[in-house]
């Protein structure tokens, strides 16, 4: 998938003037938003459980390579192949050619963001492989000229029943259907064609356990089982390298945190562990099964300020929660990762002069980092690249200009009390009657879409040296 998070200003405006949109993503705070703060208070010890979660994914990214080591000699004992790709562009060659090894025609996927990272969709068609998304929300987008998903969990939210009944009834010729039940089922009689008849199947990994050299996938809908264990001879997991756990009782504990943070639920519908190729007495399973384990930016977050980043579970809670990205949704950030989290990835993998209005893309408001199961600390995050864009002189002229008058001021009291008198009286004479600034020549970003509340007409030195002087009086009359 190509970065534009270049274009995010442009894409954010265009987002919000979308009427439907608005509509649609009102769904965030209907749905997820709701049902997650019902589903936590179902654990006895939610702040416990999320610290236990932390010290989990601390302990495992702490000796990475340790635990890498030891899921590949188990997950090689069990008869699969464990592949290592330190680019994106390398992953999707690996896969490619696993799927040239074995004469692979049609490739079945059961989402993994880290599929649409590598452009994994893109490289198979180019190789002359077909690949069909079989997760229905990521379906739907396949049909509609490979667009890219707007959300982690929920990548067609921002469409509504109509946009996707229109839809079926051209792709699939058939006469246009309008109630969910018919869709899915329609979508369901598709979609069985596919899972019969395809060669490999590829899917994510939530989590890998080192211990056994297992791969478990949480999923909806089935449709991961439909991808592994049915006629495709090959399966390939991709996943990234910081997906690896020591122990299935990690995993256990992040299990009851992930469905509660990403869906409300308990429990997804479907949780699959799966260790090897099918072995002989056994019914079911792939004859191949191979890892490819992503790096592309992950182990240079190590050790590093960012590397608390590398803890996400991508429950995609800090979306639901963000103010920005429940205006937006997920397209203006233009890449894989949209809202908080993807304004700390995405210049982190991509780099921060590639993304350079997402550090600024939030308001600091802390929802993020208060939802978060694993308590990645997504505002101090954001702050950091901005810091490192000021730094590398990243950010516009006015900006630095602007932030230069400021600290030459408030170097110099004097200077700095009387500027701030004169800038209250000014826009306190901006205000009008009604004390409501309609136009503010420096900050048109406000008032094009909204009135700035004229000050009282005093600064906040003069505020406090009359409650001072205030409080000196009352305590001379007694």
């Amino acid at each position: 998938m190509q970065v534009q998070s270049m274009h995010f200003k442009e894409r954010a405006g265009q987002k919000l003037a979308d009427a439907r949109l608005q509509k649609n993503l009102k769904k965030l705070s209907e749905k997820f938003v709701t049902a997650r703060a019902a589903a936590i208070l179902e654990l006895d010890d939610f702040e416990g459980t999320r610290n236990a979660a932390v010290e989990r994914r601390n302990r495992a990214l702490a000796n990475l390579d340790v635990w890498l080591e030891t899921f590949e000699r188990n997950a090689t004992a069990r008869g699969a192949t464990v592949l290592y790709a330190e680019t994106h562009e390398e992953a999707a060659r690996l896969i490619v050619d696993i799927a040239r090894q074995h004469g692979v025609r049609k490739v079945t996927k059961s989402k993994s963001m880290v599929s649409e990272e590598v452009g994994l969709n893109h490289a198979l068609e180019a190789a002359g492989i077909r690949p069909v998304e079989t997760d229905l929300g990521e379906y739907i987008l396949q049909i509609n000229d490979n667009e890219a998903p707007s959300h982690i969990i929920a990548p067609v939210i921002h469409k509504d029943k109509e946009e996707i009944s229109d839809l079926f009834a051209k792709a699939h010729a058939m006469p246009r259907k309008t109630e969910i039940t018919q869709l899915t089922r329609e979508a369901r009689d598709v979609l069985r064609s596919h899972f019969l008849t395809a060669d490999m199947g590829v899917t994510g990994a939530n989590f890998l356990i080192a211990e056994t050299g297992s791969a478990t996938v949480v999923t909806n809908e089935g449709n991961e089982g439909m991808c592994t264990i049915l006629p495709p001879k090959v399966h390939v997991v991709l996943t990234g390298v910081e997906k690896v756990l020591p122990t299935l009782e990690d995993v256990a504990t992040l299990m009851r945190l992930l469905p509660r943070s990403a869906t409300g639920q308990q429990i997804s519908n479907y949780f699959s562990v799966l260790t090897g190729p099918r072995r002989a007495g056994e019914l079911d399973g792939p004859e191949h099964m191979y890892y490819v384990l992503v790096d592309a930016g992950r182990t240079g977050l190590l050790g590093g300020e960012f590397q608390e980043m590398l803890r996400c579970i991508r429950c995609g809670a800090c979306m639901n929660h963000c103010p920005v990205y429940q205006k937006i949704g997920g397209h203006a950030y233009g890449w894989v990762y949209p809202g908080p989290m993807g304004s700390v990835l995405t210049p982190s993998y991509v780099g921060v002069e590639n993304a350079l209005d997402l550090p600024q893309a939030a308001t600091l408001c802390s929802q993020c980092s208060v939802v978060c199961p694993v308590k990645i600390p997504l505002p101090d995050l954001l702050r950091k690249l901005r810091e490192k864009q000021w730094e590398r002189g990243l950010r516009p002229w006015y900006e630095t200009v602007g932030v230069a008058v400021w600290a030459y001021a408030a170097k110099r009291p004097s200077l700095y009390a009387f500027g701030s008198k004169v800038a209250v009286r000014v826009l306190r004479w901006m205000g009008g009657s009604d004390r409501r600034i309609r136009s503010l020549p420096v900050g048109a970003g406000w008032t094009r879409s909204r009135d700035f509340p004229a000050p009282s007409g005093r600064t906040f030195r003069e505020m406090y040296r009359e409650r001072q002087l205030g409080a000196q009086a009352g305590s001379t009359r007694k």
